[in-house]
């Protein structure tokens, strides 16, 4: 039976195409900083990942503390540019419109993150109430804790679950949690999609019949 109880998104990347942008910020600001920074290397360390353990990995490659304002700098310059740029992933609201699952976000961006990023979408509306940060639990993805934590939260069996995933972390977090995982083609491929635990596919209207609607 391929019809779960609870769908559960992650955020960026699957319901709003925000990993461009942010990753394009993260690595000029990181190169103003003195750590010369590429927007592919820039997604091969971050994507999915919390701010928390994208820290943890900056300091490492620095050598020392960054500035003080690091996270604060960001956001800003992230936000200013989720005002004009940010678009929702496509499909996505027709696709939640008709998903008549009980929903909820679980992502490893921080609270302030999720609500700009669904509100600049207009897509905070579907998940009014149940959304989840990675800076509620204490491992990020990919440790399972975050799914784990949703999952409970929600009150469902998390064998009648599914998750909506893009990232690499994200998909390994959903494995170790011992979720069923769809994974979006589109900052990872099919083949790494797989190898990584989940179901690949590669556009938001297919949705709705992998989920057995």
């Amino acid at each position: 039976n391929l019809k779960p109880d609870l769908v559960i998104f992650d955020c960026d990347g699957v319901l709003v195409d925000s990993e461009p942008i942010s990753n394009q910020v993260l690595s000029e600001l990181l190169t103003e900083i003195g750590l010369p920074t590429t927007f592919e290397k820039s997604l091969e360390l971050f994507l999915g990942k919390s701010w928390q353990d994208s820290l943890k990995t900056i300091e490492s490659l620095l050598g020392k503390k960054p500035p003080e304002n690091l996270f604060d700098e960001y956001m800003k310059r992230m936000f200013k540019l989720f005002e004009t740029d940010l678009e929702p992933i496509k499909g996505i609201s027709q696709v939640l419109n008709n998903l008549n699952f009980p929903k909820c976000v679980a992502s490893s961006g921080p609270y302030e993150k999720i609500y700009k990023t669904l509100g600049s979408t207009q897509l905070l509306s579907f998940f009014e109430g149940n959304i989840f940060s990675a800076v509620d639990v204490k491992n990020g993805k990919p440790a399972p804790d975050l799914f784990l934590y949703a999952v409970d939260k929600m009150g469902f069996p998390k064998e009648e679950c599914a998750i909506i995933e893009d990232s690499i972390p994200g998909v390994t977090a959903a494995v170790r949690a011992g979720i069923r995982v769809l994974g979006l083609v589109k900052m990872s491929s099919s083949k790494e999609l797989k190898e990584a635990g989940a179901e690949p596919f590669t556009n938001m209207r297919e949705l709705p019949k992998l989920l057995g609607l």
